[in-house]
């Protein structure tokens, strides 16, 4: 039978596991307001019992104290992180689309678009009109034209601080992912040191949680815990566990004690992808040398909504098939170093019109197949292939082999070739784009209705619409000879020129047109005319493609000399003549005149604003949804992990009872044991 004495060991354990449940309680009320703090208990099992070989058998042993730990849901935790990464990309959407909203804002009063633009397209030629051949009614439009001009370098130096801005918070958030991943790291040795010795770590896997939780809004995370086997004694619990955290759609940052951390680096300025970035944006890389893709669709979290606000280019990116490749000479150089190069066609339209263009002309890298080269300048190219049909191909110049060690090959020919990424939303990128596609047509259209009138000299009128140029106390001309958007007028005048001087050699030679000789004659107008409408116009030249928001401008010389503006059709007409004028009002409102985007000119803020108010619509909408699902799954988290402040008093009361009934089972038994020892036997 079991020792006399065996109830008071009995009851000294419950005294044990009663008091473990009491600290634990006194824990867990303690740290009711402690952030990611998850509710422990302290698990107890019977004790195996002894056999005593008596008739019942066994002899209950009492209980174990088996451990403390902590109460939580691994199942919630993952979906709360999924939903989280959801969450901070569309608050940083939201944020930005604001700022986006408060930029082309236009209430009708002051500095909007179509306030400054009526103000010069209606008030201001109106004005003109009352009195065409007066100085002072020119000088008065020009101030309006400037107006124009302003609004645009103002908007556009708005949004460009705003790339700025994000970009310098991509570096801020890539330091918090090293701090966390650091941190993270850091835990996991000091939770396998701990529960090595058989303990539960609970307060530090609390806090690598939270900082799961934190990391989750930052970018997408993929944890995975691993128990480590003793390969001598695979059944023995060790204790010890690998834990891998993996972002951005798989890309391990933290592997047990170490973690892989990121850098920022600054592009160069020969290293721009679009026309209108600011210098020095970020790309990231691993710190062992391998680049972070930026642009990956799993990656999630404030990171991807920073990155598609700051890269954003509604998928219109350049991209070609390369056609063939070519070499310049050192000798023919002028910097007296070899480069290759490589013609690429391409058919996309925003690629085809060179309006649409956003290429940096201060060089850039170059995807060909699936190798990258730096490149200093470009060509574009509209000319006729054998059958007569129309191509658009762009040839780049490679930079010297101090940026690529590599020479190209004739491999990559009729492989991919791309420069940047095609990012499906309507970032910084895209809406400075619009800008200047608007401005490029707008002034093209503008320019050539003054230049085919006559001006109070008397001479063929000028550019009133102008571009500043770069690191030059100068404008650009915007030369006729690179202009690609008449290349069809000049195809049909020349094709008809052509044509009719064939006949007209073959009619004045006394012969007779027949249909061979009809056929000859059209197949050397469309040679002339192919020949006469090829146009090339490289990144350097002063083309339209050269006119941005940032350097629009008024022309220098029309604003000194306000007659040099032309103001009617017919040289020496009278002062009143004012069809010019009509005809100038007519591009904002008539879409024969100027379309943009299916629309006339005066409407391009309504296509913007239709932008930037669905985009932030959408924005607010997915923020409070993931926000709200964020918030719905944290409540469940909480209701398993959190402390309840009642439920812990009723633990309290119930372990204070069980206390109680330990202490009172060792009293019971010390008054038997008085009895036994003191007052039995002889």
């Amino acid at each position: 039978m079991s020792s006399q004495f065996f109830g008071l060991n009995i009851a000294y354990k419950g005294l044990l596991a009663s008091n473990a449940s009491l600290n634990t309680t006194a824990n867990n009320i303690a740290n009711v307001q402690t952030e990611g703090y998850s509710r422990q208990q302290v698990v107890v099992q019977a004790s195996q019992a002894l056999r005593v070989f008596a008739t019942y058998g066994c002899a209950g042993a009492g209980v174990d104290t088996l451990a403390v730990e902590r109460i939580r849901d691994e199942f919630y935790d993952t979906k709360y992180w999924d939903n989280n990464a959801n969450a901070g990309e569309y608050d940083i959407k939201q944020y930005y689309m604001k700022q986006f909203e408060a930029y082309f804002d236009d209430d009708g009063k002051s500095t909007g678009f179509k306030t400054i633009f009526d103000k010069m397209m209606v008030g201001g030629l109106q004005e003109w009109k009352k009195d065409p051949g007066s100085t002072n009614a020119k000088k008065q439009f020009i101030g309006t034209v400037g107006q124009l001009t302003e609004y645009f370098n103002g908007l556009a130096g708005n949004l460009q601080k705003m790339q700025a801005d994000l970009n310098q918070e991509i570096k801020t958030k890539v330091d918090e992912i090293n701090s966390l991943a650091g941190e993270i790291a850091t835990l996991d040795k000091q939770i396998n040191v701990v529960e090595l010795a058989g303990s539960k770590a609970n307060e530090l896997r609390d806090r690598r949680t939270l900082l799961l939780d934190q990391l989750s809004l930052i970018v997408d995370v993929e944890v995975r815990e691993i128990p480590i086997v003793d390969t001598n004694q695979p059944d023995r619990d060790t204790g010890a566990h690998r834990f891998i955290v993996k972002i951005a759609g798989g890309q391990t940052l933290v592997d047990g004690n170490e973690y892989n951390g990121l850098e920022c680096r600054a592009r160069a300025s020969y290293e721009k992808v679009n026309q209108s970035d600011i210098d020095g944006l970020y790309d990231v890389y691993w710190k062992d040398g391998q680049q972070f893709n930026l642009y990956n669709t799993a990656m999630g979290g404030n990171l991807q909504g920073l990155v598609q606000m700051r890269d954003g280019n509604n998928g219109e990116y350049f991209n070609g098939t390369v056609k063939e490749t070519g070499r310049i000479e050192a000798k023919d150089s002028p910097d007296g170093k070899y480069h290759d190069t490589v013609t690429i066609n391409v058919t996309q339209g925003y690629l085809q019109d060179l309006n649409f263009c956003n290429l940096s002309e201060q060089g850039g890298k170059i995807t060909l197949g699936n190798r990258e080269y730096y490149y200093d300048s470009w060509t574009y190219e509209r000319s006729y292939d054998e059958n007569g049909e129309v191509q658009y191909s762009y040839t780049f110049t490679l930079s010297d082999s101090s940026k690529n060690p590599e020479r190209l090959t004739n491999n990559c020919t009729g492989k991919l070739a791309t420069v940047g990424t095609g990012l499906k939303y309507q970032g910084v990128p895209y809406y400075m784009n619009q800008m200047n596609i608007w401005i490029r047509t707008f002034a093209q259209k503008f320019n050539d209705t003054l230049k085919s009138g006559y001006n109070a000299y008397d001479n063929l009128g000028c550019n009133l619409l102008t571009g500043d140029m770069p690191a030059v106390d100068g404008q650009f001309n915007f030369v006729d000879d690179f202009r690609y958007d008449t290349c069809q007028a000049r195809y049909d005048a020349v094709y008809q020129k052509t044509y009719d001087e064939e006949i007209e050699k073959v009619t004045s030679a006394g012969g007779t047109v027949t249909p061979a000789v009809e056929e000859a004659a059209r197949e050397e107008a469309r040679k002339a005319a192919e020949a006469a409408s090829t146009v090339k116009v490289s990144d350097h030249d002063d083309s339209y493609y050269r006119l941005t928001a940032m350097n629009f401008n008024v022309s220098a010389a029309v604003e000194q000399d306000p007659d040099l503006l032309s103001h009617r059709y017919v040289k020496g007409d009278g002062p009143e003549q004012d069809v010019l004028l009509d005809d100038l009002k007519a591009i904002a409102t008539d879409k024969e005149k100027m379309s943009f985007r299916g629309g006339t000119a005066s409407e391009f803020l309504q296509c913007i604003l239709g932008d930037v108010a669905l985009n932030a619509s959408r924005a607010y909408t997915f923020q409070k949804n993931f926000s709200d699902i964020s918030e719905i799954i944290n409540t469940q988290r909480l209701s398993i992990s959190g402390v309840d402040e009642d439920e812990e008093a009723v633990n309290l009361v119930k372990y204070q009872h069980a206390y109680g009934l330990s202490s009172k089972m060792i009293q019971v038994l010390t008054e038997v044991y008085d009895r036994l020892i003191l007052e039995t036997g002889v």
